[in-house]
């Protein structure tokens, strides 16, 4: 199976314009969880191989956020499929491979 989580996670009660700080601390946790991901400029995605994987992590970056924050804001989407594997490239390397194919 594979679960592809796009999301994005970040304190509200911040002073400032830049959310980076915390931002940042979310990520490293994520890159030492060893789960891949891909940082985007609104937003990351990672794959897991199962549905409890990728809440635990979901989970795990709000308690990354909760010692400093009184309110967290979070947009989570997600595609599961069974059978899949490696979905976090091979779905961008699909859609590249049919440009300029549609309509030819």
């Amino acid at each position: 199976m594979s679960v592809l989580v796009e999301f994005a996670m970040f304190p509200t009660d911040k002073k400032g314009e830049s959310a980076s700080p915390y931002v940042s601390k979310v990520i490293e946790m994520i890159r030492e969880s060893g789960v891949p991901y891909k940082l985007g400029a609104m937003g990351t995605t990672f794959e897991t191989e199962t549905l409890a994987e990728a809440h635990q992590l979901i989970e795990n970056a709000y308690k990354t956020l909760e010692p400093d924050s009184q309110r967290v804001y979070s947009i989570i989407k997600m595609d599961i499929r069974k059978g899949a594997k490696d979905r976090l490239n091979g779905k961008v390397k699909s859609i590249e491979n049919h440009i300029g194919k549609v309509n030819s």
